[in-house]
């Protein structure tokens, strides 16, 4: 029995009515990821703390401003995000409902109906080619179909273009135009333009400025609301602005937050050893800023592509038309991104680095422990972001510096993509989760959204049955318990921002932030993991998200 409940249940005996707590749930399935209370039927908060976690009869006495009766529901710590972007949608061409090429085209088709001859028609990025039918990308003679009276851009990922031929002409990539350093220009088997620009290959493309938005403190409000609506309580952003960060400032100070946030900041692209220094005094902002609602994770570089650029020790199998030379991108030069990294410990922050393939993990060490030799980064939690191909080698190097890997559940959408690129031997092995936990690495989970969409139970219902959105179960040795993964994604994304001391467990003190679920995760059919319906989310003791159906009495 906890102390706070303890002193509440003597108090009778001081002849007075204790006060009451702002907060009790009971008649639940309360799974609190404590080990020496691992399920409860109650939990009591007051201001923005749990105070007790127990059994209905431990409760039974306690008055409370609010009772809930959870009717035998799920309680769970509140969910995390490792590496968020954004929520995804804006003004671009929707392509997140696409299921074949053809709906692709048409979509584009229907914009260019309305869209003056010769503006520039961009879609939004929340689509990836494993949700349609062919399991490919539009490619230039796709994109011609829709329109050859506008240039279009097909936003993919945050690391490639697809253009059509208008587009190719209008920003003068040619048949003769090279691929720059850390870039890639796609071609078709038979050496043609197929309108690929990958990573430092977007360069040539100057899209138009979005409208600006009316008022963006109010859609970042709406924009975490629905988050909170999907059981999310943490985010951490995988890339923020000095600007972004401010305005959410702004939005604590004012206590509008509604969930907690925690950002990688982003260097400019050109950011050198040299220059890191005034990029520093230009944001203005202190390595260690923060509070439980607001605060800094680092800085955040990147050495190779995503999907399509990922650095491999082995080159990649046979991919649209590419030979077999390729080994992928690497986005930054070796002996640049060491002193980068140097330079950035130097100033007292810590890094978390993007890397997708082995190589890139490879390179991604190899700077830590030049940094680490200057002085220790063990208990820094610098972050490897992704992750998606270690080799054994690599696991005593990460554990021994003591960095972080952010796991996503990209393999969940890309598949069929994946297997494309590298083989279905390496596609398999993307994002080994258990090969982390069994070697002892701190490891979280997250989304990348809008790379991949943001709800979180389906990070869970992946990584638990390794199933994905259309190429079946991938790997299936690398599935975990589903324990082991709501612990990565509730305690792991608080470990990562040194906060597992006060968030990411129903524990007695701890933050009063956690998700009411109509199923229970450790029982119910896989399936539901994935579907089942968020009741409620409360963040700092107070409901951010109710549904209507919820039953709830004073």
């Amino acid at each position: 029995m906890s102390r706070a409940l303890w002193l509440a249940l003597l108090w009778p005996a001081c002849n007075a009515a204790p006060p009451p707590v702002d907060l009790l749930l009971f008649n639940g399935n309360v799974i609190t990821l404590d080990g020496s209370t691992p399920t409860a039927e109650a939990l009591a908060v007051d201001g923005d703390r749990i105070i007790a976690v127990g059994t209905d009869e431990e409760m039974e006495s306690l008055q409370a401003d609010l009772r809930i009766d959870l009717d035998g529901r799920t309680v769970v710590p509140g969910l995390s995000d490792n590496h968020y972007h954004s929520i995804g949608g804006g003004p671009g061409v929707d392509l997140s409902r696409a299921r074949t090429l053809q709906e692709v085209i048409d979509r584009i088709a229907e914009r260019a109906m309305n869209t003056p001859e010769g503006e520039v028609i961009v879609t939004n990025s929340d689509w990836h080619e494993g949700q349609l039918a062919e399991s490919r990308l539009p490619y230039r003679d796709d994109l011609d179909e829709a329109t050859t009276a506008h240039p279009v851009v097909v936003v993919r990922g945050g690391h490639e273009y697809i253009l059509n031929t208008f587009a190719l002409e209008k920003w003068g990539v040619t048949d003769a135009t090279e691929s720059p350093p850390g870039g890639s220009i796609g071609r078709y088997t038979h050496g043609r333009l197929n309108g690929e620009l990958v990573d430092t290959a977007k360069r040539f493309v100057k899209l138009p400025e979005s409208p600006p938005v009316d008022d963006p403190d109010r859609r970042l409000i709406e924009e975490f609301a629905a988050l909170n609506r999907v059981g999310l309580t943490s985010i951490r952003y995988g890339a923020a602005t000095g600007d972004l960060y401010r305005r959410l400032q702004k939005l604590r100070d004012r206590g509008e937050l509604t969930l907690r946030v925690s950002a990688l900041l982003r260097l400019p692209r050109e950011t050198t050893a040299d220059t890191l220094e005034p990029a520093l005094e230009e944001w203005n902002i202190d390595p260690d800023d923060g509070d439980a609602w607001l605060s800094v994770a680092g800085i955040k570089l990147g050495v190779d592509g995503g999907f399509e650029g990922g650095l491999m020790r082995e080159p990649y199998e046979e991919p649209y038309g590419r030979d077999q030379t390729f080994f992928g991108l690497q986005t930054m030069p070796t002996d640049s991104y060491i002193d980068l990294v140097r330079a950035i410990h130097r100033h007292g922050w810590r890094v978390g680095t993007h890397a997708v393939g082995d190589r890139a993990i490879d390179l991604v060490l190899d700077a830590y422990e030049r940094a680490d030799a200057d002085e220790s980064i063990a208990d820094e939690r610098w972050a490897i972001e992704h992750g998606f191909i270690p080799r054994d080698d690599h696991f005593d190097r990460i554990r021994k510096l003591g960095v972080h890997v952010t796991a996503q559940h990209h393999l969940y959408l890309a598949a069929p993509s994946l297997v494309n690129y590298w083989g279905t031997s390496r596609a398999s092995r993307v994002t080994p989760l258990k090969d982390y936990l069994d070697a002892g690495i701190p490891t979280s989970l997250g989304t990348d959204s809008p790379v991949v969409p943001y709800p979180p139970l389906w990070v869970l219902y992946h990584f638990i049955t390794r199933d994905t959105l259309s190429g079946g179960v991938m790997g299936a040795d690398q599935r975990v318990s589903r324990e082991d993964a709501l612990r990565a994604m509730t305690l792991g994304g608080a470990a990562l921002t040194f906060e597992e001391t006060v968030k990411g467990s129903l524990s007695e003190g701890m933050l009063a932030d956690f998700v009411v679920l109509e199923d229970d995760l450790m029982t119910c059919e896989p399936e539901r993991i994935r579907d089942t319906e968020v009741l409620m989310t409360v963040v700092g003791g107070k409901i951010v998200f109710q549904a209507e159906r919820d039953p709830s009495s004073p």
